[in-house]
């Protein structure tokens, strides 16, 4: 090929690469210039009611958070050193107080205590032979001192006569005695076979199992933990400006998480007498009941302690409250009549299904009853299927 021509190509290709790259450049360019265009608003129209902040009395009440505590926990351990040989419970069981609940390797034990059996019949078979020695002492005593009173037996043959019966005394005295220490020590093994036996202190639920079998173990080895759930504790911090409208017995809603639905009941049972310095607050006690045991120790619960009093607060029905995964707010209307979410701090609830807002206005016109069905930018329609009429519900804050 001509070098003129091997020239011209490539002027064409590169003429090519600089009109490609140019026409991105400029697209580019038209693309930055470009005014953003957001669609504002949705095309859907929801129907909803309209509702305002209101002012009305609530139960004075403090909200307080905390978990649950067993009120009994306890680690059972056996009394004696030895290997594992069974356990009866695991995980999750129920046991009763009195329950067998592990036994240890026992078999060494038996064998002394069968040992400290025939020792103790040794003992008394001497105290037997003794006890007939000392009665044949008395007899030949009897008849030395007849023949020394009739003087047919010199003073120094009485004398032996007398020291023999001593003697023979003496070593009755010592096979009782070695018969009663032979005894204890049965009841010493006795003791020690018992203790390989370990038995459940309270009635509750096994939280946690330590050891398996085979395992070796001794009096500071746990076996297993037991926790009694029919009534359970939670601790929480009370401020300093509320702590001295506490009293031992007032009552508490407690709620958890896990279980929405339903309320438990406890009161306040202890209150600590001196307050915290860094936080200024008092630690108090509270008792929950838990007779069908649905509650787990370290549940996260929620109590409401009512003071038994009113104060004036600002509500919203419970239906206009909307949640941005933790975020609590409600919606408000905007210049065009638009929904827009407004973050807003929550109080207590009412029994009449309202909540109390902390920063939000007497009189603020809000989104009811259909508020959780809307997005921003939505277009609204009053329930009774009249438009929402431009300037009809404003902010009263």
């Amino acid at each position: 090929m001509p070098s003129w021509t091997k020239k011209l190509i490539a002027v064409i290709i590169g003429g090519g690469l600089v009109f490609l790259v140019g026409t991105r450049v400029r697209e580019a360019q038209q693309e930055q210039a470009a005014p953003s265009k957001k669609k504002k608003g949705g095309d859907r129209t929801v129907s909803v009611d309209l509702a305002s902040v209101q002012t009305g009395q609530v139960a004075e009440q403090l909200v307080l958070t905390g978990a649950l505590k067993a009120k009994e926990t306890v680690n059972v351990t056996p009394q004696s050193t030895g290997r594992l040989e069974k356990t009866y419970f695991q995980v999750g069981d129920r046991v009763r107080q009195g329950d067998l609940v592990a036994e240890l390797e026992d078999s060494e034990l038996q064998q002394r205590v069968r040992r400290a059996e025939a020792a103790i019949a040794v003992s008394a078979a001497t105290v037997d032979q003794r006890a007939a020695e000392l009665a044949n002492t008395k007899a030949n005593l009897g008849r030395a001192e007849q023949l020394f009173n009739e003087q047919l037996l010199s003073p120094q043959e009485y004398e032996q006569q007398r020291t023999g019966l001593a003697t023979m005394q003496a070593q009755v005295a010592l096979a009782a005695a070695q018969q009663q220490q032979a005894e204890a020590e049965l009841e010493e093994l006795r003791i020690q076979l018992a203790q390989t036996k370990v038995y459940a202190p309270l009635s509750g639920d096994v939280s946690v199992r330590y050891v398996d079998e085979g395992s070796l173990v001794s009096p500071s080895t746990p076996l297993i933990q037991i926790v009694n759930l029919t009534s359970l504790v939670t601790i929480g911090n009370v401020p300093e400006r509320s702590v001295g409208r506490l009293l031992v017995g007032t009552p508490a809603e407690v709620r958890v998480d896990a279980i929405p639905d339903k309320v438990f009941r406890g009161i306040v049972a202890r209150i600590a007498p001196v307050l915290d310095a860094a936080t200024r607050s008092a630690s108090i006690e509270i008792d929950i009941l838990n007779p069908d045991r649905v509650l787990r120790a370290e549940m996260f619960v929620r109590i409401d302690l009512n003071f038994g009093t009113t104060r004036e607060a600002n509500l919203i029905p419970r239906d206009s409250l909307i949640y941005r995964g933790v975020e609590s707010g409600v919606f408000l209307l905007n210049e065009q009549d638009l929904p827009v979410f407004q973050a807003v701090e929550i109080g207590v609830n009412t029994e009449d299904d309202r909540v109390e807002v902390l920063n939000l206005a007497p009189g603020t016109r809000i989104i009811g009853r259909g508020a959780t069905m809307l997005r921003e930018g939505d277009q609204i329609r009053i329930s009774d299927g009249q438009p929402l009429a431009a300037g009809e519900a404003r902010n009263g804050g």
